[in-house]
C-alpha cells in the first residue's frame, strides 16, 4: 500500500469513495470502520484513565494533546505503513512500551492515600474519588504520548490489513478513529475520576492490549520476533 506522500492521500480518498458502492470497496470500508470502533473505544478508555486524577483544566489539555498526537502519529505511520509491516519486532516493542504505561498506571493507582483529586465541576461528589492527583501534568502527558505511539502503531497495522488495496478508506478510517477517541476520552476520564474501580478496568485493558501486541509481535510469521529464532 503506497500512499504517495501527503499529496497523494486526497487522490486515494477520492478514488476509493467515488467507487464506494463496489463490493470490494464497501467490504473494506465496513471492515475498517468496525476495527476502528473497537480500537477507538480501547484508546479512549486508556487515554481517559491516564488523564483521570488531574484537575479538570489539565485533564482536558492532556486529552487534547493526546488526540492531536494520535492524529499526527497515525498519519505518519500510514505514510510508511509498507515499511512498518516489514520491520521485525516492531509490534513487540510497541507492546513493551504499552506494558510500561500499564506499570506506571498501576503504581499511581496504588497511592490512594494523601491528597485526593480536587474534583471536577462536571460531576458532583467526585471530590473523594481516591485517585491521587499527585500525578503531574507532564507525567500524564508523557504516559499518554507513549500509549499513543503503541496504539497508533497497532491501529495503523490493523486497519492497513483490513483496507487492503484501498488506502483512501484506510486514511478516512484512521481520522474517524481519532475523532471518536477525542469525543469519548474526556467523558470517560470524568467517569473514572468519580468511580475509581473504572480506573482498574482501564488498567486491565491497557495490560491486555500490551500483552496482545507482545504476543502478536512474537508469533507473526513475517515481522514476529519468533522468526529470528527459527
Amino acid at each position: 500500500m503506497d500512499l504517495g506522500g501527503l499529496s497523494g492521500m486526497w487522490g486515494h480518498i477520492v478514488n476509493d469513495f467515488s467507487n464506494i458502492t463496489e463490493p470490494s470497496n464497501l467490504k473494506a470500508f465496513f471492515l475498517v470502520i468496525a476495527i476502528d470502533l473497537l480500537l477507538a473505544a480501547d484508546n479512549a478508555i486508556i487515554v481517559g484513565a491516564l488523564a483521570a486524577g488531574l484537575p479538570p483544566d489539565q485533564r482536558r489539555k492532556v486529552i487534547i494533546m493526546g488526540v492531536l498526537a494520535a492524529l499526527v502519529l497515525r498519519i505518519a505511520f500510514a505514510l510508511v505503513v509498507v515499511q512498518l509491516m516489514s520491520i521485525i519486532g516492531l509490534i513487540f516493542i510497541g507492546g513493551l512500551l504499552l506494558l510500561w504505561v500499564a506499570f506506571k498506571m498501576w503504581r499511581e493507582l496504588r497511592h490512594v492515600g494523601g491528597v485526593h483529586s480536587p474534583g471536577s465541576p462536571e460531576i458532583g461528589g467526585d471530590e473523594h474519588s481516591g485517585l491521587k492527583p499527585a500525578k503531574s501534568f507532564w507525567g500524564a502527558a508523557w504516559a499518554v504520548a507513549v500509549a499513543d505511539v503503541s496504539m497508533s502503531l497497532d491501529n495503523v497495522l490493523a486497519v492497513a490489513g483490513a483496507a487492503g488495496e484501498h488506502p483512501g478508506i484506510m486514511i478516512v478510517g484512521l481520522v474517524f478513529a481519532v475523532a471518536l477517541m477525542g469525543v469519548a476520552a474526556n467523558f470517560l476520564a470524568r467517569l473514572i475520576e468519580r468511580y475509581k474501580w473504572l480506573a482498574y478496568l482501564g488498567l486491565l485493558l491497557v495490560l491486555y492490549v500490551a500483552l496482545k501486541m507482545m504476543y502478536d509481535g512474537w508469533v507473526n510469521p513475517t515481522v514476529g520476533v519468533g522468526t529470528l529464532f527459527g
